[in-house]
């Protein structure tokens, strides 16, 4: 996402055409998850230019067809897999393949994940959320799960919800989170050189700062390991997402003083009337 109705005027500029947008965005962060590709694969043209409007270093992590993970649970889905790999083909290495498989797909299902992994294309990097309890609560599942992804390069995205759930929800759209998103324990192992790691906040700024310390020193330690990892936040408004992506990796650079910078924003013209 590099767009949100709260952003205009706060982090992109007013009035910025849609084929812009993702350029003044890469201002802030350097990383953006592609949510929108589960729900429909992009026209081959419309990748071209986000390659275009964004620097060789900029990541982008894209969410598998709910058609491949959700509807057909990776069985039979040929025709559609090859259409998305076209499709953001122009992207090159810089896309990770982010399967986000649904909660009903458990244990017993990791055979079916592991064959599906090792037929993606080499060039790109692989990275699988799971959402079953099964996986964060049985040893034997987890290990199940923690080779296959090893066996085929692939690594596990954490969701971390932990401080979401911490309290009740106080606003609408916490509430409207609240019964969306998956209640499971933090996960702080990576198996690849490029973990990738979403975390939930909450709307107050400061319970999402105080709720993702534990996650700076983790990435503090994986950066001293010589890993690159990739870190997005997310409150359940997301009015404050870019700030607070660009505070998580100023608190993270704290702990680590040779990590680079991320970019410098464009100034953004306030609002005019006319």
């Amino acid at each position: 996402m590099w767009s949100h109705k709260a952003w205009p005027g706060r982090f992109l500029p007013q009035s910025l055409p849609a084929k812009e947008r993702l350029r003044a965005y890469a201002g802030w962060c350097n990383a953006v998850e592609g949510n929108t590709t589960f729900y429909a694969t992009p026209a081959r043209a419309t990748v071209e230019t986000w390659a275009q409007q964004t620097d060789p270093g900029f990541r982008f992590v894209v969410k598998l067809p709910k058609v491949v993970t959700h509807e057909r649970r990776l069985a039979g889905v040929e025709a559609e897999m090859r259409a998305f790999l076209d499709a953001i083909e122009p992207l090159g290495e810089r896309a990770v393949l982010w399967t986000q498989l649904p909660g009903s797909f458990g244990p017993a299902d990791v055979d079916a994940l592991g064959r599906f992994l090792r037929r993606l294309p080499a060039g790109n990097r692989r990275a699988v959320e799971v959402r079953h309890p099964g996986f964060f609560t049985d040893a034997g599942s987890t290990s199940l799960l923690e080779e296959t992804l090893a066996g085929a390069h692939a690594e596990w995205v954490p969701f971390d919800t932990t401080v979401f759930f911490r309290r009740p929800p106080e606003s609408e759209v916490e509430r409207e989170t609240w019964t969306m998103k998956p209640r499971l324990p933090r996960r702080t192992r990576a198996l690849t050189d490029r973990p990738v790691v979403r975390y939930l906040g909450r709307d107050s700024a400061e319970e999402t700062i105080e709720g993702w310390r534990p996650w700076t020193a983790v990435v503090a330690g994986w950066l001293r390991e010589g890993r690159s990892p990739t870190v997005f936040v997310h409150t359940p408004d997301n009015n404050d997402a870019p700030a607070l992506a660009r505070r998580f990796h100023d608190d993270v650079r704290a702990l680590v003083p040779g990590l680079d910078p991320l970019p410098e924003p464009a100034p953004v013209e306030p609002a005019t009337l006319f």
